[in-house]
């Protein structure tokens, strides 16, 4: 019935030509005379025998249409030939409904004169007063409460008032005018909306405005447990934001779904109102029905910008969901590198596990999301390393900045093509097993990284990823890779490997020098300055 409140007659090409098919040929040409206001052919049809008030399948008549189009001729000629005043189509609209909804005043006279049902309403329980003032027909309502002098401020069946309406649909002279003759409220309707709140939900500016300079009661909540300020930003409607957040609005009020205005900005991936909520001090670590704050639906809905938000806003980014997971759980699973590299400078705690028992090295591994495998476990080695040096060494520098995405710098160039050849062609199957548990990878990375790759070859990848994996952590803690490598190599008995089958004096002209403050090789041993 929606459809027909906002449009109560006007019916689309396919339905008007559904409502003729069960009429004759001349009954079709007085609906359509009727509609064009053609007297003329009203009359012919009348000679022919067709009967005034035929009806279509939506029991609508000539008169109805004759209405519904403004022809006040044609009105005048049905009435004049006794047509009938009261017949109601199917949604329950009258001609003097019609009359009040398109706002013809001299056409609701003629009916009003024809003795027409003034209080009539329609299955919603619409009156003419409420026809008025949804669609803004100032003299219609004029009419009816000066002239006529009826009394129709009356409820619908959903509790709407002529001013809810009004408001609902943002015109602001109606507003103005209802006020004039005492209908102003700000009573709810059964949902609990007051016309503050059903003008901020559907973005009316000008009509808000208006409704604040006189509003006292600005925090109602309507059914949902829904303030004016939550509906303005579920809807998006940023001015009305504003205009609510001056205002005084508590903008940290949540609805019985406990999805708060930040989680509606994440789902969305809205920027510009989750700044503006954040700014204003909303909460942004509160969790909805499913434990998921903002930052988790930022993640789930893949809004990269706003989710960098929310970590620069410093949010707890280790708050976890229904099923015990935190944003970077969701990320892995989702596969979103870019969303994996934020939430793992963000320092995500990498320990947690979910219900099923998984890190979101874990979760990386059983999804097959091998850059993100790889990822993960660069973050858990770079954490390890800072837990074991604390505030002795600094930050990585900008010549070998923090990052754990896959490494494709001209600078580390030369390197990762040796460590490719040595993957691919020197080491043996168990090699890469052995050389990881030499760097101390743990057993979860090891089988996370066993798990990418299968095949009777597969040790030759495996082992290709330790390295690059362990020539991230070698570049950012600033160690000289070639020395590191060869003692790697010496301690897995690869020791021709180490001498003769790497270059190491070319390598070393090539390679950066990451930290050079750092680590320095001295009698047989590395020092920290």
């Amino acid at each position: 019935m929606k459809e027909v409140i906002d449009s109560p007659f006007k019916d689309s090409s396919r339905d008007e030509k559904s409502q003729l098919e069960i009429l004759l040929p001349d009954e079709k040409k007085f609906h359509n005379a009727a509609k064009t206001g053609d007297v003329g052919a009203l009359t012919d049809c009348l000679a022919r025998n067709v009967q005034i008030n035929i009806r279509t399948e939506l029991d609508r008549t000539a008169l109805h249409f004759a209405v519904a189009n403004q022809s006040e001729s044609a009105v005048a000629f049905l009435l004049n030939h006794n047509a009938r005043v009261d017949i109601k189509d199917k949604h329950g609209m009258d001609a003097f409904l019609l009359a009040a909804w398109f706002g013809h005043l001299n056409i609701l006279k003629l009916l009003v004169e024809k003795g027409v049902d003034r209080k009539s309403t329609n299955e919603e329980g619409l009156n003419a007063l409420h026809c008025a003032a949804q669609n803004n027909q100032i003299s219609i309502v004029q009419c009816i409460v000066k002239d006529l002098q009826l009394d129709l401020n009356k409820p619908t069946e959903k509790g709407k008032m002529s001013y809810h309406l009004a408001a609902e649909n943002g015109h602001l002279e109606m507003v103005e005018a209802l006020r004039e003759f005492d209908y102003n409220t700000q009573e709810k309707d059964k949902e609990g909306n007051t016309p503050l709140h059903l003008a901020a939900r559907n973005g009316h500016v000008m009509v808000l405005k208006k409704l604040l300079n006189e509003w006292n009661l600005i925090d109602e909540v309507n059914e949902e447990g829904e303030t004016a300020f939550y509906l303005a930003a579920v809807g998006g409607h940023h001015e009305c934001v504003t205009l609510l957040l001056e205002a005084g609005s508590d903008i940290n009020l949540l609805p019985k779904s406990n999805m708060s205005p930040l989680h509606i900005a994440a789902e969305r991936g809205d920027c510009s109102l989750a700044s503006m909520l954040i700014d204003a001090g909303a909460a942004y670590n509160c969790q909805n029905k499913r434990k998921e704050s903002p930052l988790h639906l930022a993640v789930k809905y893949k809004h990269m910008p706003i989710a960098q938000l929310f970590v620069e806003s410093m949010c707890d980014v280790n708050i976890l969901d229904e099923r015990n997971q935190n944003p970077l759980h969701l990320a892995a699973e989702l596969g979103r590198a870019d969303l994996v590299e934020l939430l793992l400078k963000a320092n995500t705690d990498l320990k947690q596990k979910d219900k099923q028992g998984k890190t979101p090295l874990g979760v990386a591994a059983r999804v097959n999301h091998i850059i993100i495998v790889d990822m993960i476990i660069k973050a858990e080695r770079y954490c390890a390393w800072k837990e074991v040096i604390q505030d002795r060494l600094p930050n990585p520098t900008s010549n070998y900045p923090l990052t754990f995405k896959p490494d494709h710098t001209t600078q580390t160039s030369q390197l990762r093509t040796i460590i490719w050849s040595l993957a691919h062609h020197d080491l043996k199957p168990k090699d890469w097993k052995r050389l990881a548990m030499y760097w101390n990878f743990t057993e979860e990375q090891i089988k996370g990284i066993e798990e990418q790759w299968t095949g009777a070859k597969s040790y030759k990848e495996h082992g290709h990823r330790i390295l690059l994996i362990w020539l991230h952590g070698i570049l950012l803690t600033g160690t000289n890779p070639v020395k590191a490598l060869y003692e790697a190599l010496i301690n897995i008995e690869q020791n021709n490997l180490a001498v003769d089958g790497l270059s190491f004096t070319n390598i070393a002209l090539h390679i950066p020098d990451p930290c050079p403050q750092v680590n320095r090789y001295s009698g047989g041993r590395w020092l920290i300055q």
